[in-house]
């Protein structure tokens, strides 16, 4: 059986370089094709009063889960308030990004339908130095990179 325990996980912090003192989200992909999973995936991220998720699209649907927090949601043109125990679901390819409006850290799970996420965004997610970003896949061999590729082992965590 395939476990993670969020409270134990490394989270990496991710930020855009246009506004670093209000797009920091610390993030992981616990569960996904290279830690064995098939056909879903798993995105754990907290955010600090403030901050926010920068708007981007994912590969695949993607249906969220507020575990702890305020936040408000963006989906396309649309916006709506998520408090702790709410739901949302994303579908793939539609632009989406999440603010915490509240005054605890905004802690969400999201549950992807395939094993394998890449997600993109308006400019390079920094420190992968990429837009795009092939989610939980292992470092790129030296030599290699055409998509960034956050994980665990390739970064510090924060």
């Amino acid at each position: 059986m395939l476990t993670a325990k969020t409270s134990e996980l490394e989270l990496m912090q991710g930020w855009f370089d246009s506004d670093p003192e209000h797009t920091r989200v610390r993030v992981t992909f616990p569960i996904n094709k290279w830690a064995g999973s098939a056909d879903s995936a798993v995105v754990y991220f907290e955010i600090e009063p403030g901050h926010r998720l920068a708007e981007h699209t994912d590969s695949a649907e993607e249906i969220l889960y507020v575990v702890a927090g305020d936040a408000e949601a963006q989906l396309g043109d649309e916006r709506g308030r998520l408090t702790a125990g709410d739901l949302a679901v994303i579908p793939a390819m539609v632009p989406h990004g999440v603010v915490n409006v509240g005054t605890e850290t905004l802690k969400v799970v999201g549950f992807f339908s395939q094993s394998e996420i890449i997600s993109t965004f308006n400019e390079s997610v920094q420190p992968f130095g990429a837009a795009v970003l092939n989610q939980g896949a292992p470092p790129p061999a030296a030599g290699e990179s055409t998509t960034g590729s956050p994980s665990e082992s390739s970064l510090a965590s924060s």
